[in-house]
């Protein structure tokens, strides 16, 4: 893992899943590797009930019966959408999935204006196609035939970027199970084995760039994912990310929970300032999203590590999210700056601590940027 900048779930917990796989005793869907208990006990954590010999990490925080949803509507014939805000954790529990499921979570299509029937059908190796002409051999799977040939979980990130023909080509593959390669004389058709399932992303803010059509609908089951509202849960989200950070970069650094708060609530009060603006112009660009929420922590902790005293402060806290969180000028930068005055300087005052340092940190970056 060490030679990989970011591993998938399946050789990232590979030692788990190998053991999960071990003491398995229940019935299994296809040829799926867990059945759908342990599926749903590797996302979501072992508890004392589950009578484990050994206990098994939360790996993704929400709410149970989403992911039993998920993993219900795998073990059926119809693909997963996996449909909710940014930051809301779709893509990694569709990899999650992937991995408990296939063990092999890499099967992936991106979409992307540019994404073609090819991405999501098959192409041609050129050179081969020239030499031999055109065969098995020299036809390029694409990951969703892959994974149909395997009888695999395949992926599809951000189904609604895609345009309505590379949509339309999804459908064949869902209703009928097959690929047709009608260039091939004979040996010209691609089936789906058992197990195999399309699990796919699209983002609620995209809503209107490519829209579904009715068709493709009903060949998913919608599961959609809420926007991590509960303090309690989110802290254990950033916590959790914060610990893989961490371990990840080998760095020993102190990150006061203190901070945590901090940056929690900050987050918790521009949402309330969003939700209570009358225009998108006295919004943050910024979705303030968890995942933003971590990405501001994790670039205020590598600051801190390389460029200070290796501990987090809550002037590199303050910093990290003003750049973070600064799209639009001006704009952006007048709405952290009347969050800072109109907030954050009252709290200062009344309850001092890390406010006080957040605040001075907050408006020597907005200086800086102005």
């Amino acid at each position: 893992m060490s030679d990989l900048l970011r591993a998938p779930a399946e050789i990232k917990y590979a030692e788990e899943l190998d053991w999960l796989e071990s003491v398995d005793d229940g019935a299994k869907p296809f040829a799926w590797r867990l059945s759908p208990k342990m599926v749903r006990l590797f996302v979501l954590g072992s508890e004392r009930a589950d009578g484990l010999d050994r206990a098994i990490d939360q790996k993704w925080f929400g709410d149970r019966s989403i992911v039993e949803r998920a993993i219900v509507t795998l073990a059926s014939d119809r693909g997963l959408l996996l449909i909710g805000d940014p930051g809301t954790g779709k893509s990694w529990l569709a990899e999650l999935l992937a991995a408990a499921i296939s063990r092999n979570s890499t099967l992936v299509v991106q979409g992307t204006a540019g994404t073609t029937e090819d991405h999501i059908k098959y192409s041609w190796n050129v050179s081969m196609v020239i030499a031999k002409g055109q065969s098995r051999e020299s036809m390029i799977p694409s990951p969703i035939m892959t994974a149909m040939e395997a009888g695999a979980i395949g992926r599809f990130e951000e189904l609604t970027r895609s345009t309505s023909d590379v949509q339309d080509a999804l459908i064949s593959i869902l209703s009928e199970k097959y690929i047709s390669v009608p260039e091939l004389d004979s040996d010209g058709i691609v089936f789906a084995k058992p197990g195999f399932s399309v699990i796919a992303t699209a983002n609620s803010r995209d809503r209107g760039v490519n829209d579904l059509s009715s068709a493709l609908k009903r060949r998913f089951n919608f599961v959609r994912i809420p926007v991590v509202t509960n303090k309690k849960s989110e802290a254990e989200i950033v916590r959790f990310r914060t610990e893989e950070l961490l371990r990840r970069h080998a760095i020993e650094l102190d990150v006061p929970p203190t901070l945590l708060d901090v940056l929690l609530q900050s987050f918790a009060d521009l949402r309330a300032a969003a939700a209570a603006a009358g225009s998108d112009d006295e919004k943050l660009e910024s979705s303030l999203s968890t995942a933003e929420q971590i990405g501001v922590l994790e670039d205020a902790i590598l600051h801190s590590n390389f460029f200070g005293d290796r501990a987090l402060t809550a002037r590199a806290l303050a910093s990290s999210l003003v750049g973070s969180l600064t799209r639009r000028e001006p704009e952006d930068l007048a709405i952290i700056n009347k969050y800072l005055h109109g907030v954050v300087e009252p709290r200062s005052k009344a309850e001092g601590g890390p406010w006080t340092e957040f605040l001075d940190g907050g408006r020597d970056t907005i200086a800086t940027l102005s």
